[in-house]
């Protein structure tokens, strides 16, 4: 896939057979919002939406989160129709197959349905011209290059976080997603879920309800990546593993990055090849609320120091306003505040003073909360064309505040970043591990 210079689509050609639905806003309220309000002709008789008024979606990566979260949950929305899905191993795509035509033979009453296909190759399935979307749940190192692809083919694009494996990576995802107009959703789904208390965070601080930020604690739950070191094994005959390893740098097949038993979450993430470890994995979702709050969606620290330099355990984060963030803390995210502190994780919501929670946020406060969920937010958008929750601008910042903590944790010193020009300042070393080359004869 050579990387080329090309205008946006013309807006003739980015309509599909939906094309009135997606930019008619009428349409939006009345099927996303307001189901009650769809004329009688777009539902069938037992109220369901008629297949014409059904987003088509595509899935690409349907190992444990492609599968057992996304498909499971997209298959179940009434204005959802599952076409295909896509893995470089048979056992995943013929449950995932049969995950959805069981469910759709049960919605529409036909015990015979067959109306999922299967695909091993991404660019097969983005050749389509009836798929709307896609929902991309591969492994990190394999994100740029199906969400780029499938920009191109002018689909619509929710993907997994971390954005990117790599920074630069990054860069190209977001100016590919804006050169071809699609609407992107990065999987950071702190933002819309959890009954909104991540986004009443973000809101209280920016409303300075604990009066002014002096820093955050990140609880990011494991570490940066580490280099291959597993035993070669033999490769599973329904796995294409030269296809999962992509871009990568070739290694022997090990179970623990491509197990087939369906059990927990597979190990890849541990490996720098494919992943940023537990540091990117989670630090893409509380970083993304820390700067969510501090309101550096488009922006980024400008320095990272590691543990021992301004913190003696922890590596520390600094903005361009003078604000810390550490990583290690009491709860996913901490905002200390000259007049109180603001403690919020998955488990709950916490303050001290108790009182801050409920402070009014008045007219001219920014609120945050969309009041929907995450995958929901996705597809109100598809219809709107307006812009999600956590675009690729958004995403790939988070992400690149994570690299940069991985990058800090392999030199083991001190780094200077521009986050205008997404750089590092005065450091060809630090530089050279924002990308990587691709295995032939994968290209962006």
């Amino acid at each position: 896939m050579n990387a080329q210079k090309e205008d946006k689509v013309p807006e003739a050609k980015m309509l599909t057979r939906r094309g009135f639905l997606r930019k008619t806003t009428a349409s939006a309220w009345g099927v996303a919002a307001f189901p009650y309000l769809v004329p009688a002709s777009a539902l069938g008789a037992d109220g369901h939406i008629a297949p014409s008024e059904r987003i088509t979606l595509g899935f690409i990566g349907v190992g444990k989160q492609g599968r057992g979260s996304h498909v499971n949950a997209f298959r179940n929305k009434k204005d959802v129709q599952i076409l295909a899905v896509c893995d470089v191993e048979s056992g995943r795509l013929e449950q995932s197959k049969h995950m959805v035509e069981e469910r759709y033979a049960q919605r529409d009453d036909m015990v015979d349905y067959k109306g999922c296909d299967t695909y091993h190759n991404f660019r097969d399935l983005l050749a389509r011209d009836d798929i709307d979307a896609v929902c991309i749940a591969t492994p990190d190192h394999m994100h740029a290059l199906a969400c780029i692809a499938a920009a191109k083919a002018g689909k619509d694009i929710y993907c997994e976080k971390p954005l990117t494996r790599f920074i630069e990576e990054g860069r190209a995802l977001v100016d590919a997603v804006e050169r071809y107009g699609r609407v992107f959703q990065t999987g950071s789904q702190q933002r819309s879920e959890y009954d909104g208390r991540f986004s009443r965070a973000a809101e209280l601080v920016r409303a300075g309800a604990i009066g002014k930020l002096k820093s955050i604690d990140i609880g990011i739950g494991g570490f940066p990546s580490d280099s291959y070191d597993l035993p070669p094994e033999p490769v599973p005959p329904t796995l294409d593993w030269d296809a999962w390893q992509g871009p990568a740098p070739w290694r022997p097949y090990h179970a623990e990055l491509c197990p087939l038993d369906f059990g927990g979450y597979p190990h890849w993430r541990y490996y720098r090849d494919y992943a940023g470890g537990g540091f990117s994995d989670f630090g893409a979702h509380h970083i993304d609320i820390a700067q969510w709050a501090l309101n550096m969606d488009h922006s980024g620290p400008v320095e990272v120091v590691p543990p021992g330099v301004k913190d003696p355990k922890r590596m520390t984060f600094t903005y361009a306003n003078g604000i810390p963030m550490h990583h290690g803390g009491a709860a996913d995210c901490v905002f200390h505040g000259s007049d109180g502190t603001i403690l919020v994780s998955r488990g709950g919501i916490h303050s001290e003073p108790r009182e801050i929670l409920f402070t009014p946020l008045g007219a001219s406060a920014v609120h945050l909360n969309r009041h929907r969920g995450h995958r929901d937010d996705f597809l109100h958008c598809i219809r709107t064309r307006e812009k999600t929750i956590a675009t690729a601008e958004i995403g790939h910042r988070t992400s690149t505040a994570c690299q940069l903590g991985n990058i800090c944790h392999v030199l083991q010193r001190p780094l200077k970043w521009n986050p205008e020009a997404e750089r590092f300042v005065d450091d060809d070393e630090a530089n050279r591990l924002l990308g990587r080359a691709m295995r032939s004869p994968w290209r962006l």
